[in-house]
């Protein structure tokens, strides 16, 4: 990551970083400072565990293609009600164990950020879900990343 990225304190300078930087020609310094703008959201909102804080950064990532789909900020509003009911590791396992899927997959595979998609952060921490969420887990990644 670029220094000037690393040093971007919050999601707003973020922001702004990523449209000067696609002002500028710099697609891969836009990319990094939403990146960045990503991780910062997630770190605000108080993670317990490594797994959280990515399940988190999943669920942030995903508004960001909302952002891009609608061009002001929205928010996975069933999700986030979902982690107040449930908690977030039991709301992820929730989303993921239906048979329909998730939403975001597919639109994050669809730019490149498919290492955020819940899917993903299942299989890096398949010991806390369940088998069934584990096996569809894997199977949607060997499906949609063929």
């Amino acid at each position: 990551m670029d220094d000037r990225v690393k040093k971007l304190k919050t999601p707003e300078e973020c922001d702004t970083f990523a449209r000067n930087a696609l002002a500028q020609g710099r697609p891969d310094l836009a990319a990094e400072a939403r990146q960045r703008a990503i991780e910062l959201r997630a770190a605000s909102y108080g993670a317990a565990s490594e797994a959280e804080r990515e399940c988190l950064e999943a669920i942030y990532a995903y508004e960001e293609i909302l952002f891009d789909k609608h061009g002001k900020r929205v928010k996975a509003s069933r999700t986030w009600q979902m982690i107040k009911r449930r908690g977030i590791i039991a709301a992820i396992e929730q989303a993921v164990d239906r048979p329909d899927g998730t939403a975001g997959f597919t639109a994050l595979k669809n730019v490149g950020l498919e290492n955020f998609a819940f899917e993903a952060v299942i299989l890096r921490h398949a010991v806390l879900f369940s088998e069934s969420a584990v096996e569809r887990s894997r199977q949607r990644m060997a499906h949609l990343l063929c």
